[in-house]
């Protein structure tokens, strides 16, 4: 019997909450509601923030992104997002490396040694 493997790698699960430090995740998110939807805590940002990825978005405290395209490219995630904050619309990229199943850091092309790590949370 031969098994044949696809030609592409499977695409990273970027799904989830992503905090900038995993001490501070249940700092950051919380379960609000009768749905006990995941959010933001009222003081996130004070614990680093983050973000929650969902198939089709990425969600902010104060931003909601609608994914508009997905490139991946071995560990590394390209990801064009319109957002909208407030009566304000505007595309944002974001350049991403996977560097393990719970960690991916965003890289700014152009700005040498600036980057951010985040961490995926367990909540």
């Amino acid at each position: 019997m031969i098994f044949a493997l696809p030609d592409h790698a499977l695409a990273f699960d970027l799904t989830g909450a992503w905090a900038t430090s995993a001490e501070q995740c249940r700092k950051v998110f919380v379960h609000k509601g009768r749905a006990n939807q995941l959010t933001f805590s009222n003081f996130s940002g004070v614990y680093g923030g983050g973000f929650i990825a969902e198939p089709d978005r990425l969600r902010g405290k104060f931003e909601n992104c609608k994914i508009k395209s997905r490139k991946d490219d071995g560990l590394n995630i390209n990801i064009i997002v319109g957002c909208a904050s407030g009566i304000m619309v505007s595309n944002v990229q974001f350049f991403l490396k996977a560097v393990d199943d719970d960690t991916i850091t965003r890289q700014f092309p152009g700005i040498e040694g600036m980057e951010v790590n985040y961490h995926r949370c367990k909540i």
